[in-house]
């Protein structure tokens, strides 16, 4: 059975195979070429969408929230609660620095970091997913110019025997996913672009034969290259970059590619990245828009620390997108609907649920924005205060800022704590709080779960044991 946003995946990526059928000679897309081809590349894309698994491990996260960049783990096979505080770990191993969370492709897990001694470099490595035993690692020197100096933001991207990397200050990277040979790559300076003040963050998504990068380029906030080859296809939006990943949007026949940029949302052609629709979001004081654009059914929901909430209905018979409603408070403090931060919200039974500015936990009423319940012993109750969720069947799966993993139900009724325990330590690299903090995002596969601190990455064990009732 398919979630409605897996269904909204499976249509965009079928709509864009049909696309690049429809683009006639010379066009962008490769499969224009060949029908017969566009109907394997098709079958190819939707097996991969509805699955993401590798049969003898079970289901993959090869990529930023999951197969399907919707923050959805479809494994079943899990435990029911914790057995004890801390969460048994199957392995660690130390890294650097760094914001950016797992990934988890073909039995490897992949992760980049920083480090300054003997000199300033950014990573990228892979660990064999049963043991942590490292397979490969590459750095490059990275002087960062930006604030918050953890290390990378951006989670890599695996596809198809492929790992793409994206590095705070812009840098971009193409690799042998299996022996970390270098395909291809762009610095910051052949691209001639700018981080913003907090880095470049957005993960790269792979949409055909094609890797969309947001790293904003001097004249192009968004860059399409040749997946195989690195050659630049197209280039669209001159103007500044936000931190949100890009994603996939279905209008029926059509897709688009949602881009949410310093001043507006955009919907871009894949085809040859012509903006299909805009809608404004201007910040009122500085531009933080971190989450990415949240998708369900007809709805598309933006969230941001400084400048509230705003929901978008997506038109399916058309490349459109409407407003249903605007809120927001007079300021950070004094909110209205949610300011969210870094955690991405879920959209459910006509409810939104989020984390707000000082780590609130808020349920909207979807169709209007009216706050329903608000909970706060999920994350801390700080500016900043934080979680990153993840649906599995009727339960969610919370990771906090410090370091918890929580099993929950949420309904219009409240947050339901089915059991939680500790995952990892707060560390202060990614931000120098009291008592620190963890900000990556998990990684969830093979009924494993993957994170990482300033310190270390971990892998734990989520499996039912044999015998015993799963979920």
């Amino acid at each position: 059975m398919t979630t409605r946003n897996e269904r909204s995946t499976l249509r965009a990526l079928g709509a864009w195979v049909r696309q690049s059928v429809q683009a006639g000679p010379g066009a962008t897309a490769c499969f224009a070429r060949s029908p017969l081809r566009a109907a394997l590349a098709l079958t190819l894309a939707l097996c991969a969408a509805a699955a993401g698994r590798s049969p003898a491990r079970g289901d993959d996260w090869p990529q930023w929230r999951g197969p399907n960049r919707d923050g959805v783990w479809r494994e079943t096979g899990v435990i029911e609660r914790f057995s004890s505080p801390e969460i048994p770990r199957r392995w660690s191993v130390k890294i650097g620095s760094g914001y950016s969370g797992p990934t988890v492709a073909d039995g490897r897990v992949y992760v980049s970091d920083r480090v300054v001694e003997p000199e300033e470099k950014e990573r990228v490595h892979c660990f064999a997913w049963e043991d942590g035993a490292k397979l490969w690692s590459y750095e490059y020197p990275c002087v960062y110019t930006i604030s918050y100096k953890a290390g990378p933001r951006a989670s890599i991207t695996i596809d198809q025997g492929r790992a793409f990397a994206v590095g705070a200050m812009g840098h971009i990277h193409a690799f042998d996913a299996a022996d970390g040979k270098v395909l291809w790559s762009y610095t910051p300076e052949q691209l001639k672009a700018k981080a913003p003040i907090w880095g470049v963050a957005p993960a790269p998504l792979v949409v055909g034969d094609l890797l969309v990068c947001v790293v904003g380029a001097e004249d192009a906030a968004v860059i399409a290259f040749d997946k195989r080859t690195g050659r630049r296809r197209w280039s669209a939006c001159p103007e500044p970059i936000a931190y949100a990943a890009p994603n996939l949007i279905g209008h029926g026949e059509r897709t688009a590619i949602a881009c949410w940029l310093a001043e507006r949302i955009v919907g871009l052609d894949p085809r040859d990245g012509a903006v299909l629709w805009e809608h404004p979001f201007r910040p009122r004081r500085w531009i933080d828009q971190i989450i990415t654009p949240e998708r369900n059914g007809d709805l598309l929901f933006l969230s941001s620390f400084g400048d509230g909430s705003l929901m978008l209905r997506v038109h399916d018979d058309r490349p459109a997108v409407e407003k249903l409603w605007r809120r927001f408070g007079s300021d950070e403090k004094n909110t209205d609907a949610l300011h969210i931060m870094m955690s991405n919200p879920i959209i459910a039974d006509d409810h939104v649920y989020g984390i707000d500015s000082y780590g609130e936990f808020r349920c909207l009423r979807a169709d209007n924005g009216d706050r329903v319940w608000e909970d706060k012993t999920v994350a801390s109750q700080v500016r900043w205060g934080s979680a990153h969720m993840v649906r599995q069947g009727d339960r969610v799966w919370v990771f906090n800022d410090a370091g918890e993993l929580i099993i929950a139900r949420l309904s219009p009724r409240g947050f339901e704590r089915i059991s939680s325990a500790k995952l990892l330590r707060p560390t202060r690299e990614q931000l120098n709080r009291r008592d620190g903090v963890t900000w990556s995002h998990p990684a969830f596969a093979y009924r494993h779960v993957f994170n990482r601190n300033d310190e270390e990455l971990v892998c734990a064990s989520l499996e039912a044991p044999a015998g015993a009732a799963g979920r």
